[in-house]
């Protein structure tokens, strides 16, 4: 009988304890075991000579668009994305229609995405001033990520712009919560600042001291409360430096985006390069990169945002912000990791063992005995090139459309299933909430 499900044999295993040669058994969709299993039997063994087995990457900022706005993405499609692109996990995001700011509008989320979704998932809830007085037990529901609040307005009708609504909210949670950090107030007296049908006109008016205000006014409400805070999708040289000295109660997240792309997109791209906050000049993302390689950057996101064509393709300011970017994740930053940019261990800690810490994921998060068998696996030398036409979005396109990587994704484990190898989608949707120790499940 064999001992094991299944076994990923001779590959490089990159994990919290360094880079080497290990195999990973796999049974009841758990790791069994790590090292030399030459000895021991599985019912499927699955040869990973030549490349590199990591932890699976868990994307921490999505949106998958439903409901309401399943023209432009779905939970289905949206995953279905995101393990053709080597992503285990993601944390979904409430600016949906109706808003996910509530337990009935959550459960419907958690029903939709069961066994519909391709990767495991979970939801954050939306903080807003209605439902401040439900937060400190919507935040503990299974399968939540945490409470995100908008202080500056992007797609949707999410918005707390003062300090005083952002005190409140913080005031009535424990956990750790996510921020989009833009200063309204400044937002909209600077709308002038846009130029009609010229899309670089957009970090002018979405200014760095836009972001940099409003982030300076979150830490100060984090430490006037005693609460942790996550600032997602860094976008400044400024922020970068400022939340050095106060690493104590903020996390930083960037993203693949304002890592790779730079003035010239708005020229490559037009409006498809507008996000918010947006892509800068490439001093910016000098400034983010230092981020990353100094520590203070804690995880990657995609902030995948998907808009059909036709809403990308208004004359600028009436253009959607947002790109996708879940399918490409690993491929750009893998092509990063090879070109020196940050090593390969650097990337599995702001993929896997960053989130994991940050948020508190049971049994996710590193390769070790007893944890959920995600694994992302990945050939590092493999030359590809991104194209539209196999972006799975319903979007239907990438900012990187054309563009070479070296370092691509070839196989998504998700809880030891084998969900897509070598770009085939292989098993059925089996996605399932995400645990966290700070709202575990009770047991009656």
């Amino acid at each position: 009988m064999a001992q094991y499900d299944t076994i990923f044999k001779n590959a490089t295993l990159v994990n919290h304890d360094g880079e080497g040669p290990a195999d990973v058994a796999v049974h009841h969709g758990r790791i069994a075991a790590l090292g030399d299993l030459s000895a021991h039997g599985a019912a499927e063994i699955v040869d990973c000579t030549g490349l590199h087995i990591l932890p699976g990457v868990i994307d921490t900022q999505v949106h998958f668009r439903e409901p309401g706005l399943t023209h432009k993405e779905d939970l289905q499609s949206g995953s279905l994305s995101a393990v053709l692109g080597g992503v285990t996990g993601v944390f979904e995001m409430p600016n949906t229609n109706p808003l996910t700011t509530s337990r009935e509008t959550f459960a419907a989320k958690i029903a939709a995405g069961s066994n519909r979704m391709h990767c495991d998932f979970a939801f954050y809830i939306g903080g807003t001033h209605e439902n401040v007085g439900e937060l400190a037990e919507l935040e503990k529901l299974p399968g939540c990520a945490g409470v995100k609040v908008f202080m500056g307005s992007s797609t949707g009708s999410l918005l707390v712009a003062d300090d005083d609504g952002v005190e409140a909210i913080l005031r009535a949670i424990s956990r750790r919560a996510a921020f989009h950090s833009e200063d309204e107030f400044m937002l909209e007296e600077r709308k002038h600042l846009r130029v009609p049908g010229d899309p670089s006109s957009h970090p002018v008016w979405r200014s760095p001291e836009v972001a940099l205000n409003s982030t300076k006014r979150l830490v100060g409400l984090a430490r006037k409360t005693g609460k942790r805070i996550h600032v997602l999708h860094i976008s400044t040289g400024e922020e970068i430096a400022y939340l050095a000295d106060h690493k104590d109660v903020a996390s930083v997240e960037v993203t693949p985006h304002h890592l790779t792309l730079d003035e010239t997109a708005y020229t490559r791209l037009g409006t498809y390069a507008q996000m918010n906050p947006p892509v800068r000049d490439k001093a910016h993302r000098a400034a983010i990169w230092g981020g990353v390689q100094n520590g203070v950057a804690d995880i990657l996101g995609s902030d995948h945002a998907p808009h059909t064509r036709a809403e990308k393709d208004h004359a600028y300011p009436a253009s959607h912000s947002g790109m996708t970017g879940v399918q490409t994740l690993v491929p750009i930053m893998l092509d990063h990791v090879n070109a020196g940019k940050l090593s390969l261990q650097r990337f599995v800690d702001m993929t896997s063992a960053g989130p994991n810490r940050l948020f508190g994921i049971a049994n996710k998060g590193r390769i070790a005995v007893g944890y959920d068998a995600d694994l992302t696996i990945v050939d590092l030398k493999r030359r590809e090139t991104i194209r539209n036409a196999d972006v799975k979005s319903r979007a239907g396109w990438t900012p990187y459309d054309g563009v070479s990587v070296t370092g691509w994704p070839v196989g998504t484990i998700v809880r030891g299933k084998t969900v897509m190898w070598q770009g085939e989608l292989v098993t059925p949707a089996t996605g399932q909430p995400m645990r966290f120790l700070e709202a575990l499940p009770q047991q009656a």
